[in-house]
């Protein structure tokens, strides 16, 4: 018996791991680099959780992407006391990864124009699912209000991290 993994299985195996490692990067940044912001009703967070969903996506693609941030975020919201967030966030961030890390592996162009407009979609998601989100949980039109621009500014800082950094990163993997 062969002590070595077949190829596909050593494939398998290399996912399984960047998930893993890219769930905990997520979870870790989410909980431990934030700042809780006291704008009307529930201001939210500014955390640098979207820093590694991002280069997760950029660099291992859509599925990564979306796993990374559905599981990293949503185990956050479980753990700190967020939990009826928990579903809205498995759903919004993992569709945020989803879509960052399919545009990245299908637009042609230079990346850093091809990140910049993942980044785009993906603030775009994030802004209008947590704004949709809080209007369920709060019964309240007016009060997520409050929210969006703590959204906005964790995407813009994930994206001033990641773009110029993942073209660099993406030659090493």
């Amino acid at each position: 018996m062969s002590s070595t993994l077949a190829p596909k299985q050593a494939v398998k195996t290399k996912i399984l791991v960047i998930n893993a490692l890219f769930i905990a990067l997520v979870f870790v940044s989410t909980m431990f680099i934030n700042i809780r912001l006291p704008i009307m009703g529930n201001g939210g967070l500014i955390h640098l959780g979207n820093v590694p969903l991002f280069i997760a996506a950029f660099l291992y693609g859509r599925k990564s992407g979306a796993i990374a941030g559905a599981v990293g975020m949503g185990l956050f919201d479980l753990i700190s006391g967020w939990t009826a967030w928990a579903p809205f966030t498995f759903v919004i961030v993992g569709a945020m990864g989803y879509l960052a890390g399919l545009i990245a592996e299908k637009l042609p162009g230079k990346k850093l124009y091809v990140y910049s407009m993942a980044v785009a979609v993906a603030l775009i998601i994030k802004v209008v699912g947590y704004y949709f989100a809080e209007v369920l949980l709060y019964s309240n039109w007016v009060l997520p209000f409050g929210s969006v621009p703590g959204n906005i500014m964790q995407v813009v800082i994930a994206g001033i991290i990641v773009i110029p950094l993942a073209a660099r990163l993406k030659r090493y993997v």
